[in-house]
């Protein structure tokens, strides 16, 4: 069999540079130097500029002042209500969006089309539409919540709302990950598992969930980014109060009224990185999954 790769004693020689050119003529893409310059131009007006702007804005205040805003009492408390109704919502979304994308994937029955559609609605809805729609059903006097308060239960305007509308928000992520790679995974894997004597659970345990690990993780990451990132559907379902029930975004958004951009900068640079490690960390542990598999 012959090798398709050029000698390296032909390196910057000329049949070398002819083989170069006839190889990148016969590419559909167009020239490796053209599509990653494209890339980064887009990657740099779209994404590296405007976060390194805040990042610059941030570190002109000194660090001092930087720790001063970015870690006071009510910074620290929206962090901890932002991170942690987010991790909450994921998981949430994490358990029953897998039984979503399990139903809608694995069987067939009436109304299976436009229950595929719903899970879409939060992707489409404007998110302080949806903000406004659950405070109106988890109210006290809501359809819902009315039917929680005679049991006790405060559904709106405190913590619990707020994983309500994170977990409303991040179940798309979960179910859309998750069904290219349930279609992918055939029913035969179940029966010869079965064959086998697996039992229901070892059968779960053992074949599907190591199947379904790395993409479970990419949709439990993307829930929860965005639902730390979230706002408009937030605000109307959480009271806003400081110290109690007010979210990160909120808190940044009331400093740049108070153009405090300052201020600002710290808090959003300090949800940056918070963010961009638990991405960093999710993508380590799915590198690590291929890998075991592999």
């Amino acid at each position: 069999m012959v090798s398709l790769a050029p000698d390296a004693r032909l390196t910057g020689s000329a049949p070398a540079r002819r083989w170069t050119r006839s190889f990148r003529r016969r590419t559909a893409v167009p020239g490796f130097g053209l599509t990653m310059g494209i890339t980064l131009t887009v990657l740099c007006l779209v994404v590296l500029i405007p976060l390194s702007s805040v990042a610059i804005k941030a570190a002109g205040m000194g660090w001092s002042d930087f720790a001063q805003a970015a870690f006071s009492r009510r910074a620290i408390n929206a962090y901890k209500l932002s991170f942690g109704a987010s991790l909450i919502g994921a998981v949430i979304n994490g358990v029953f969006g897998a039984l979503t994308a399990w139903a809608l994937v694995r069987y067939k029955f009436p109304g299976r089309m436009l229950l595929n559609g719903l899970v879409d609605l939060p992707f489409a809805l404007p998110t302080a539409v949806a903000g406004i729609a659950l405070a109106a059903l988890y109210a006290p006097n809501g359809l819902i919540g009315g039917v929680l308060a005679k049991v006790g239960v405060k559904a709106a305007y405190n913590y619990t709302g707020v994983v309500i509308a994170l977990t409303f928000i991040g179940l798309p992520f979960v179910v859309r990950t998750l069904e290219p790679v349930l279609r992918e995974l055939s029913a035969d894997v179940e029966e010869a598992s079965a064959t086998l004597g697996a039992t229901g659970l070892q059968t779960v345990v053992r074949v599907i969930a190591p199947a379904l690990l790395p993409a479970w993780l990419t949709g439990f990451a993307l829930a929860f980014a965005r639902g730390v990132g979230e706002y408009g559907s937030v605000i109307f379902i959480a009271g806003n109060m400081p110290f109690k029930t007010e979210i990160a975004p909120l808190l940044i958004t009331m400093q740049l009224e108070q153009f405090d951009y300052a201020s600002a900068s710290a808090i959003a640079v300090v949800m940056l990185l918070a963010s961009f490690a638990l991405l960093l960390l999710i993508n380590a542990i799915q590198a690590w999954s291929r890998r075991h598999e592999g």
